[in-house]
């Protein structure tokens, strides 16, 4: 005898999920178009990103740099906007380019990895380097819903600058145990 359980996805979307994030979720897929409420910043954030153009306008040249804080967070959640604009398609894809091949490159590492330890914590340092990668230029861009996962190594804050270094530093360290081994 098997037991199924069915839960409707309509039923978790409108009892279980607060007010914010249902209508962050409905801005994303287009059932609300609230630009001047919740779905302000997602609008700007594609404004601006689009307004870079090719090339860009220059370093500290984006409208958000001006007196008139249009895009409120650019520095933490939105940074990616903000290197969309000042540098570009070419300079955004730049930014996409470093983060794969820092990614590419951690799984290069965990690959190499004698120790199941070491091997299944750089998938883990690659997987949470990809996740916020993905998640933030995905909600930059509209494609996700705001969710305020920083950038790493690029949105301002200590806190986040210091648990991906770490993450970071203690798979180098692994990793360099792993040489000393060999020989």
């Amino acid at each position: 005898m098997r037991f199924v359980l069915v839960i409707d996805q309509n039923y978790i979307f409108n009892n279980l999920l607060e007010d914010r994030r249902r209508n962050r979720i409905d801005i994303v897929l287009g059932r609300v178009e609230d630009h001047q409420g919740v779905g302000y910043n997602i609008n700007q954030s594609v404004i601006a990103v689009g307004s870079g153009g090719l090339t860009g306008k220059g370093l500290l040249r984006g409208i958000p740099k001006r007196k008139v804080d249009l895009l409120p967070e650019q520095e933490t959640d939105f940074i990616f906007s903000a290197i969309g604009e000042e540098w570009g398609f070419i300079g955004a894809s730049l930014v996409i380019i470093l983060f794969m091949s820092l990614c590419y490159r951690l799984v290069i590492m965990a690959e190499r990895q004698k120790n199941q330890f070491a091997r299944i914590y750089g998938y883990s340092v690659a997987g949470i380097f990809f996740i916020h990668f993905f998640v933030n230029i995905g909600m930059v861009l509209g494609l996700l819903p705001t969710v305020g996962i920083p950038l790493p190594f690029m949105s301002y804050g200590g806190s986040g600058l210091w648990g991906f270094t770490i993450l970071l530093f203690i798979f180098v360290k692994l990793d360099g145990h792993r040489m000393s081994y060999e020989h």
